[in-house]
């Protein structure tokens, strides 16, 4: 019978509900049954006058004393959980809890640092084998990646900059228009996109589009046990898989920071001509003037970018455990980290080129 539907004055007679009206009981319903009758009542009900044991007999076939046995037992359970005074809560515990979870944080840090390391010298091994065996290289996986790369994403480069390069000028006018140096403003977007905003742009949305498409297609492959197919035909992953990719960013990055540079100074131009009265040919004399080793600074960036984008997009496509879950997890986590490595590396080679007077 289900204590649900008993009537009100079965849950007040106590004993009938308990004893008489039960034909059988487990534990799930006689912790059920706690809900509607008090733990305390249940061990007044059942147990002797000294509290020690239940109300039981020996004779086991008597169903009145089974259902009193394990009620007890459920009551007793449930009265000494009720009883328990919970835990103070000390300062020092919160300090074990967090230097655990900052040695835990600590300890994986390091294994994923090792295991980037490792792969990055993988892949170098790879590649000097390569240069030595020409024969092994995969050429169409090779133009494949730089068309889905490179080629198919200077539009967006190319729209991206140039939007941020008339950002750059109007912000740049509106507060040199103050001190009168408006002219300025074209050589405020010449050097920020020579030297910064061109290949960070650049690289920034190459991490976004082409880290995850890596990390995706490697990972699809590894749920679809392709590359262990691979492997057992003999076939080296890192040869046709890492190695195309890496190459193709290598080559198809400095090219797409370059058309960054070019379209944020056409986006800079076109806010000068129409909003501070400059010319486009006094622009472009302003531009020609400017030394070309800020061009080459930037442009010197874009291969280290390609770099950690190919390797980390790769790597987390290989560390998919063979889930479409798995494959989301980590294409995310390869956007992250390839976005945050490029920022870091972009501003400590700003430092070093400042020190060092470039």
């Amino acid at each position: 019978m289900a204590l649900k539907q008993l009537p009100k004055q079965d849950l007040a007679d106590l004993r009938e509900l308990v004893i008489d009206r039960l034909h059988s009981i487990d534990c799930s319903a006689a912790t059920e049954l706690m809900e509607y009758v008090p733990a305390d009542t249940i061990l007044t009900l059942a147990a002797p006058p000294d509290n020690d044991t239940p109300q039981v007999s020996d004779e086991p076939d008597s169903q009145r004393q089974r259902h009193l046995r394990l009620l007890y037992t459920v009551a007793e359970s449930l009265a000494a959980e009720t009883d328990a005074e919970p835990t103070p809560y000390r300062f020092g515990d919160g300090l074990a809890r967090f230097g655990k979870w900052v040695s835990e944080r600590s300890r994986h840090q390091w294994q994923q640092t090792t295991l980037l390391l490792s792969f990055i010298g993988l892949t170098l091994v790879r590649t000097l084998v390569l240069v030595v065996l020409p024969h092994r290289w995969r050429l169409t996986s090779f133009f494949v990646h730089i068309q889905q790369a490179g080629l198919q994403a200077i539009p967006i480069v190319a729209l991206l900059t140039f939007l941020v390069g008339a950002v750059v000028a109007f912000l740049g006018a509106t507060v040199l228009e103050d001190f009168g140096a408006t002219i300025y403003t074209v050589d405020l977007v010449a050097y920020a996109f020579m030297r910064e905003l061109g290949v960070l742009l650049a690289a920034i949305l190459l991490a976004g589009r082409t880290a995850s498409s890596f990390t995706a297609q490697i990972g699809a492959m590894k749920v679809n046990q392709e590359i262990d197919a691979l492997r057992v035909q003999g076939i080296d992953p890192i040869e046709v898989l890492v190695i195309p990719r890496l190459l193709a960013l290598l080559i198809m990055l400095p090219l797409l920071t370059f058309v960054g540079i070019v379209s944020g100074i056409l986006g800079g131009m076109v806010v000068s001509v129409l909003s501070l009265d400059i010319s486009t040919g006094q622009f472009l004399r302003i531009v020609q003037a400017i030394p070309e080793r800020h061009l080459y600074l930037g442009l010197a960036k874009a291969p280290l970018f390609a770099a950690v984008i190919a390797i980390i997009g790769c790597l987390e496509g290989f560390k998919v455990k063979g889930n479409a879950r798995s494959v989301g997890e980590h294409t995310t986590s390869s956007v992250v980290q390839a976005i945050f490595i490029v920022i870091l590396f972009n501003a400590i080679a700003a430092l070093f080129f400042m020190e060092m007077g470039w």
